[in-house]
């Protein structure tokens, strides 16, 4: 009970804060040759798991195994192996949630945006790009939200991974005269599109959706490159797109 106690309690009080990280707390010192010996002893103890890359964190002795976008933690020693929260108490930041958001990052100007669906609201100043199934209830919710976001250019990419007809309608959607029109009347009035062929690029959407790690949708990211998966509501929504301007800006 007192676990279960100390737990609820570490995760209302933690949060994430911007920038890198570790830039909050000095990372302790240690050495090439110490991260290159914790690596070597993990990949020995496990074989067939290759380490990406070993780093020291603000804690001693506690060393951070990233492998692709998960991270591990251990010791020099690699004595034991933790998957987890790494929480700083005194700043009351995960450290582990932070960590992962970073290592999820990706350049904003590097997507395909020739193949998504782009819906500008006044001067388009903000922008953002989802990946969305037609199918999916949380998307037709954010495209509700974005009717109280202003000045912001979406970029919709047609992720049909729910059932074999968002495959059909992602497919009717883009062979629209009017993809945007035809895109927003379904997922806000459910209009259905008509049916229509031609050839998309959705094959190759999914596959670079795969390769960033979207799983499930909606998954927003934001100009500064940072991703929320999920629907957000519009005060978050709003907040993320301020935090993506100041980031930019930096």
């Amino acid at each position: 009970m007192k676990l279960r106690f100390v737990a609820a309690t570490v995760a209302c009080a933690v949060g994430m804060v911007g920038g890198n990280v570790w830039a909050q707390s000095q990372s302790a010192t240690v050495s090439a040759a110490v991260l290159e010996q914790a690596k070597k002893r993990f990949e020995t103890e496990f074989n067939g798991i290759v380490i990406d890359e070993v780093s020291p964190t603000p804690f001693q002795d506690i060393l951070e195994l990233r492998l692709g976008n998960d991270v591990l933690y251990t010791n020099p020693n690699v004595d034991f192996v933790l998957q987890g929260s790494l929480v700083d108490v005194k700043t009351r930041t995960d450290l582990t949630a932070q960590r992962i958001e970073e290592l999820n990052r990706v350049d904003f100007a590097q997507l395909p945006l020739d193949n998504a669906i782009k819906m500008v609201k006044g001067d388009g100043s903000q922008k953002i790009a989802v990946f969305e199934d037609p199918n999916c209830i949380y998307c037709k919710r954010l495209h509700q939200t974005l009717d109280e976001i202003d000045n912001i250019t979406v970029y919709s990419f047609l992720f049909p991974i729910l059932t074999p007809d968002s495959r059909t309608k992602s497919e009717h959607v883009w062979c629209a005269d009017d993809r945007a029109a035809t895109w927003s009347a379904w997922m806000k009035d459910n209009k259905k599109p008509a049916e229509k062929t031609c050839d998309t690029p959705i094959d190759a959407i999914l596959e670079f959706g795969m390769k960033l790690g979207v799983q499930g949708t909606p998954a927003i990211f934001f100009e500064d490159g940072s991703r929320a998966n999920g629907w957000l509501p519009a005060d978050q929504l709003k907040a993320r797109l301020a935090d993506a301007a100041k980031n930019l800006e930096k």
